[in-house]
């Protein structure tokens, strides 16, 4: 595969993906970015949303909560807080991270409180868009 980059994924529980990849797509705090060979280093932190490699057995979609992510010019690591692969994203699961962001949410510091209620928001906006389809 021409013009690949390597993309390694690993959360606390586990390695989710190590392969090369033509393009991820990474859900930024800042806003989403597509990563590529030869892209400029940098590190961003992680929104709760879904990244997606693009690989040579076809595009792999997880779903994340937060996290961090290095893009080199030949590589792109995700460092999740907590990372699942969407065909693993039941209703119960979405459920569960939802009560989960809440739960932090509730007992976040008042500087904190705004980023911690955005949150449980893209986690409901994942929740709403995986029940529709459209992820």
């Amino acid at each position: 595969m021409a013009n690949t980059l390597q993309f390694d994924l690993v959360s606390p529980e586990r390695r989710l993906a190590s392969s090369p990849a033509t393009e991820v797509l990474i859900p930024g705090a800042e806003g989403d970015l597509t990563a590529m060979e030869g892209h400029a280093p940098f590190i961003t932190t992680l929104r709760p949303g879904v990244l997606r490699a693009v690989t040579p057995s076809g595009v792999k979609s997880f779903i994340v909560t937060g996290g961090f992510a290095e893009i080199t010019q030949g590589a792109v690591s995700v460092l999740a807080e907590r990372a699942i692969p969407v065909e693993e994203a039941t209703g119960t699961v979405l459920d569960e991270l939802v009560t989960e962001a809440r739960a932090l949410a509730a007992a976040a510091l008042p500087l904190d409180k705004a980023a911690a209620e955005k949150a449980v928001n893209d986690i409901l906006a994942l929740k709403g868009a995986q029940l529709t389809g459209q992820h």
